[in-house]
């Protein structure tokens, strides 16, 4: 069912106390059969918990589906929850893609170490350190780059790592759907469409904090990570840097996620 906010202030004021949150895609379903319509809903929280976040169309860059057939828009309104709706046209592996404008948000002094901390920042808190600023308070400009990865109609082998030319892109390099618990997902990230080296990535099991596997991209912007049970997983990465001239901010960040569903019906080219 689709909830209006009463004005889209609200929603925008929400995203700035969660800038150092997860956001992801939940959709209605993985598997959707050919023909459905799926409802896209999108999160934000900490550690894969999250409330559900409403369409601002004021940060929507692009929000698509990506199939082998080509992209078709999410469609949706202003303050939409579910944030929009796509039909599935066509068998296969299809990617839905969210990607935002940037957002400002200021974070006190102590917030923002932690939040560098645990994203695996310590590059920027060591240049914070540098520059005698690790006691100031810090602005931000954030964006996103999410993705979720259908299997309409099942079997759908290839695709799983169609880039869509975000920013910030996460590429599985196995598909998700041939793997079995216990199996490892190489993932690639990529900065500008280059591989990004030495970024922190995690695997998070929606509803189990234990199940969190994490790795360091190497220089080919890899990482490999280990699913050891089924469910709905996120994998996710942050990048920082500078902010441009002119954002009027001190730092400039991109948050990649990537979802899926494993089950024990994962079959479709079995993964070594």
């Amino acid at each position: 069912m689709t909830r209006r906010l009463p004005g889209l202030l609200a929603a925008m004021l929400f995203a700035a106390p969660l800038s150092a949150h997860d956001f992801w895609i939940e959709p209605s379903t993985f598997r959707p059969a050919v023909g459905a319509t799926v409802a896209v809903r999108l999160f934000v929280g900490p550690h894969f918990e999250g409330e559900p976040f409403p369409r601002v169309p004021q940060l929507v860059s692009r929000f698509v589906l990506v199939s082998a057939s080509g992209e078709q828009p999410v469609r949706g309104g202003p303050g939409d929850d579910p944030a929009g709706t796509v039909r599935i046209a066509e068998p296969g592996l299809a990617i839905v893609g969210y990607r935002s404008l940037n957002y400002p948000v200021s974070l006190d002094a102590a917030k923002f170490e932690d939040y560098l901390k645990e994203e695996g920042l310590e590059k920027i808190s060591a240049l914070r350190s540098k520059r005698g600023e690790t006691a100031k308070p810090a602005r931000e400009v954030f964006s996103r780059c999410a993705k979720a990865l259908l299997d309409a109609g099942g079997g759908g082998i290839t695709g799983f790592d169609r880039p869509l030319g975000f920013t910030l892109e996460l590429l599985p390099e196995k598909n998700p759907y041939a793997l079995r618990p216990g199996d490892a997902l190489p993932v690639r990230l990529l900065l500008d469409g280059k591989p990004l080296a030495g970024a922190l990535v995690h695997a998070l099991l929606h509803g189990d904090p234990a199940a969190v596997s994490a790795a360091r991209t190497d220089r080919d912007g890899r990482a490999i990570l280990r699913l050891s049970k089924t469910g709905f997983w996120m994998i996710k990465a942050v990048d920082m840097g500078p902010a441009p001239a002119g954002a009027d901010a001190d730092w400039q960040s991109l948050w990649a996620s990537l979802t899926f569903e494993m089950t024990a019906s994962n079959r479709v080219g079995r993964a070594p």
